[in-house]
């Protein structure tokens, strides 16, 4: 199957990271205009290999100038089609059980995870609505779904809340024809996962566990992403998909 896309103009988030890269640049070869927003630049070369891309550094929880940045791309463009919201930081040593983590870590990591969402959703639904057309896939967790012994209770809950909130704006704006969708990576193999690199024996006992038997690529979450936006998927709405090999079926 082909995908197709309606679409001309997309704003990646969380852009230079390994899956906003691959959806980045997936999105330009199908010739969508891309402004990709990180506070890490992407490589020069990226830059020039994937001409329809444009990147602007900026902290998508300074409301301010993320308006202003996203308003000056749809000054330009005259519409945004696509939202890929990627962001989000996991903070393996100081993200811990909500009985101990200090107050200041929790309260960020929900400013960097959720409240960027709303402030995307601010600026960008509106400009939507005017054409009466918009996809987005926003990314959150399988850790959204479960606890854990071992927690990180500030990002599973900042990604659990991703979800109500992708569904919650399918249903205020589907008369608009705009489309909300939320994907739950399992492990991936991003520059979030550091610890790999450290420990690679940590990587391959937790293959073992997945079904599939190894661990997720940003392609496969890129893959995953350029069909919710595409036309053939243009009936979903309001839903999660999980990405994880297999590993959230196990009893």
């Amino acid at each position: 199957m082909k995908l197709t896309f309606n679409g001309k103009s997309a704003i990646v988030t969380g852009a230079a990271g390994g899956m906003g890269l691959e959806i980045s640049s997936k999105l330009s070869q199908n010739n969508i205009q891309v402004l990709m927003l990180d506070l890490k630049k992407p490589s020069k070369d990226f830059l020039t290999n994937n001409i329809n891309c444009s990147f602007h550094k900026v902290d998508v929880t300074n409301y301010t100038k993320l308006k202003s940045i996203i308003g000056a791309f749809y000054t330009k463009t005259k519409k945004i089609d696509y939202l890929v919201n990627t962001t989000g930081v996991l903070w393996f040593n100081k993200d811990v059980s909500s009985v101990d983590i200090e107050s200041k870590v929790w309260d960020q990591v929900f400013k960097i995870n959720l409240k960027s969402m709303m402030y995307l959703s601010k600026i960008i639904i509106p400009k939507m609505a005017i054409n009466n057309f918009g996809s987005m896939v926003h990314i959150s967790s399988i850790d959204a779904l479960s606890g854990d012994d071992k927690p990180q209770d500030a990002y599973g809950s900042s990604k659990a809340a991703m979800i109500r909130l992708s569904k919650s704006l399918a249903i205020q704006f589907a008369s608009k024809n705009i489309r909300s969708n939320i994907i739950l990576p399992g492990p991936i193999d991003t520059g979030m996962q550091k610890r790999w690199k450290k420990n690679p024996a940590a990587k391959k006992n937790l293959e073992k566990f997945i079904p599939l038997q190894r661990v997720g690529k940003p392609e496969d979450i890129a893959n995953t992403s350029m069909f919710l936006l595409s036309d053939q998927a243009n009936y979903i709405t309001g839903t999660e998909i999980i990405v994880d090999g297999g590993i959230t079926s196990k009893p």
